[in-house]
């Protein structure tokens, strides 16, 4: 008898010969195999490797919706997860599985977890990850607030924006890197100064692929343009590596109209009275009819 009922028969034997395996599924579909055994495991297509040093706490779970409660630990090393993925977030949000299994038969398992990495630490060498369960997504704020200014991020599916369009997207390589933080790139004639900013930049290529900062400056220097972010990428960042920019949005009505012509889109609300409103009191030199004040 194989499965769950297969390792329960196994556990109810009183000689057990059981471990723990996870599974980790990053969102660009990569997937991580580590066991707390001392040799690989192999099912459900997936290798579970023993040199990782990957562990995790004992498993809090309840019944009804409450949150699932628990942690992994494990080394950074080269082999597994390694801090310059970490560092340009490959592992944020990445799915987990977590199974109780019987080392001399893998067919006898238990799905023990189901969830997704939250909030990721690293120190002294090893990394620490929350794992959060399937009822975190219960637990996030729904509907709108209601603001002035838009509330989508810029080219997503509430946006709607195209940034496939000429101009809106770029993607050049560097020339020079200061800091982490400071880039000089050549070209991009005809594209305004300031055009970037408060947009973001992506490192598509090199040790840092897949980093994303927030355009601070962009300013027209020399032969070339500088772009500076608000903080450096903690990866070392070389000459060549290949750099995507995308066109910056302050999220106001004015920009999304005249600099990306996708007010149909604005998911703010521009005609939300101020906290001035609050104190205002009938003049008589206006109309006081209780209409609308947008006339």
């Amino acid at each position: 008898m194989a499965g769950a009922e297969g390792l329960f028969d196994h556990l109810a034997s009183g000689a057990t010969t059981v471990c723990r395996a996870w599974a980790v599924t990053r969102k660009d579909g990569v997937v991580f195999g580590f066991t707390d055994h001392d040799r690989d495991l192999a099912f459900e297509g997936v290798s579970f490797r023993a040199s990782t040093g990957l562990t995790a706490s004992a498993l809090q779970q309840s019944t009804g919706l409450s949150v699932s409660n628990a942690e992994a630990f494990g080394a950074l090393s080269d082999a597994a997860v390694t801090e310059a993925d970490l560092l340009a977030g490959r592992f944020d949000g990445a799915e987990v599985r977590a199974w109780l299994v019987n080392w001399r038969d893998v067919a006898d398992r238990f799905l023990q977890f189901a969830g997704s990495f939250g909030e990721i630490t690293r120190a002294g060498g090893a990394f620490r990850a929350e794992l959060r369960g399937l009822t975190e997504d219960l637990n996030q704020p729904q509907g709108r607030s209601y603001l002035k200014s838009c509330s989508a991020v810029l080219g997503d599916a509430k946006c709607r924006m195209n940034l496939g369009l000429p101009g809106y997207a770029v993607e050049v390589p560097v020339e020079e890197v200061s800091e982490g933080r400071v880039f000089r790139v050549a070209g991009l004639t005809g594209i305004a100064e300031r055009w970037f900013e408060k947009g973001r930049a992506r490192l598509l290529s090199g040790v840092g692929r897949g980093a994303v900062g927030i355009v601070k400056h962009d300013q027209i220097g020399g032969a070339g343009r500088i772009v500076e972010l608000w903080q450096p990428i903690d990866l070392r960042v070389a000459a060549g590596d290949l750099l995507r920019l995308e066109a910056g949005c302050d999220k106001s009505e004015e920009t999304c109209r005249g600099k990306f012509n996708n007010f149909l889109n604005f998911r703010g609300f521009p005609h939300v009275p101020g906290e001035d409103w609050l104190i205002s009191y009938p003049v008589s030199a206006r109309v006081n009819d209780g209409g609308s004040r947008m006339r």
